[in-house]
């Protein structure tokens, strides 16, 4: 099978296929600060680390229809702050709360019932139950390619300031991430956990 992008229809495919192709992806759930201080919490898909030195994340979004992009992109142009909150599968079904479009400066927070906690390096809080939090600042926003009929979406780029862990999910001195079994993003409205991981050495090229 061979089509172009847009046309899966005409390849006899309900759905763009792309996101399950890509996929697993890991889902950066940001939390961000308005100018008026009212803070925000939504999960992003198209999200991900982009360097180590310096640390660095992206996330990205797409115009929602007539209602412009997600109050998170509002509030980090205004602020230059977020926070990168990862996702246990105990936090899935609060996640999936915070996927809903509140109006702005309803706090999606309240809404799943979670707890708040403050950072250090940003004024913007996290999820208390998070095992583990990436407090960012702005580096640079970027408007993507304006599609057909549409409007262009936006990537947010961060450098990491401050990192949470929780001590549970710490062993031998690394992040066991079985202990917390992180959820992530397939096509559709599928999800995965990860329960299972191996180690693979890189070939001794000497």
């Amino acid at each position: 099978m061979y089509f172009r992008p847009g046309t899966h229809e005409e390849a006899g495919l309900s759905f763009s296929p792309i996101k399950a192709i890509i996929s697993p992806r890991p889902i950066g759930w940001i939390s961000s600060r308005g100018e008026d201080g009212s803070i925000n919490l939504a999960p992003y898909s198209y999200f991900n680390a982009i360097s180590e030195q310096p640390p660095m994340v992206i996330f990205s979004s797409a115009p929602m229809g007539n209602s412009g992009h997600k109050d998170s992109i509002r509030n980090v142009m205004e602020t230059e702050e977020f926070v990168v909150n990862i996702v246990s599968s105990a936090l899935g079904n609060a996640m999936n709360i915070t996927s809903g479009g509140l109006p702005y400066g309803e706090s999606e927070f309240a809404a799943a019932n979670l707890e708040i906690a403050d950072c250090e390096t940003v004024s913007v809080p996290r999820v208390a139950a998070s095992p583990a939090a990436l407090e960012c600042k702005l580096w640079k926003v970027v408007e993507l390619p304006k599609p057909d009929n549409a409007d262009a979406g936006i990537m947010v780029v961060g450098t990491i300031t401050g990192i949470h862990i929780d001590d549970k999910v710490i062993r031998d001195g690394k992040v066991d991430v079985t202990a917390f079994q992180p959820l992530a993003r397939l096509g559709y409205m599928d999800y995965a956990q990860i329960t299972n991981v191996f180690s693979m050495k890189r070939p001794d090229t000497d």
